[in-house]
């Protein structure tokens, strides 16, 4: 019987001791507004907001002061001074399908800012773009962003540089998305551009397009 209870111990830590092996440590090791340098597993990471690492460690927020990190689900608080250590278990990488319109157009809904309206997939566009009327619905204040001018099919208008602070394309979401607000009507479907297309992975078969996360 004693025999029995030691052994049951001794598989007992051997358990814990590889629960701790597998959990990963995480320390600050700079923090910036918009960005922060991580320590994970001893390798060090440069990440801005939005940003997971190949460890799977998402960098939700930073500040010169503290940074807020996501772990298998879970946030976590840090500052330069504090350790932690989390389980981090891989997901299986979700992919969704955009069938071509009758008109040879991908066009799905997207949740921009927490506003579902329609998207057209624009590979040629560098940036997320939408008509001020667009980013009125989502209330979105344009207005503060980056100023410039650009040509349109009824000429020229006033452009302005924002950064939406989510995209959600059917559960693909990305955060801190750069976007461009073109004051009128036009377009009149907002256009998914490469600001959030170059976070995931695409591929086009047989008249769908395929997109899945990267992480």
């Amino acid at each position: 019987m004693k025999i029995t209870v030691r052994l049951l111990w001794i598989f007992v830590a051997l358990f814990l001791m590889s629960e701790l092996a597998d959990a990963q440590q995480i320390q600050v090791q700079g923090l910036f507004k918009g960005s922060a340098v991580l320590s994970i597993d001893g390798k060090q990471r440069m990440l801005k907001a939005g940003q997971r690492s190949p460890e799977g460690v998402l960098l939700v927020s930073a500040t010169p002061k503290q940074a807020v990190v996501e772990i298998g689900g879970e946030q976590q608080i840090l500052s330069l001074t504090r350790m932690i250590s989390g389980q981090y278990t891989p997901a299986e990488k979700r992919e969704i399908s955009i069938r071509k319109n009758n008109i040879n157009q991908y066009i799905t809904t997207a949740t921009l800012n927490g506003r579902r309206m329609p998207v057209l997939v624009d590979t040629g566009a560098n940036a997320i773009a939408m008509s001020s009327r667009h980013a009125n619905m989502i209330g979105l204040d344009y207005q503060n962003g980056i100023p410039s001018r650009v040509r349109t099919a009824s000429g020229e208008a006033m452009s302005y540089g924002v950064t939406l602070r989510s995209v959600d394309v059917q559960g693909l979401k990305v955060s801190s998305v750069q976007a461009f607000v073109i004051e009128g009507n036009y377009p009149d479907t907002v256009l998914l551009g490469m600001s959030y297309l170059q976070h995931v992975d695409m591929r086009e078969q047989g008249g769908i397009l395929y997109l899945k996360a990267r992480f």
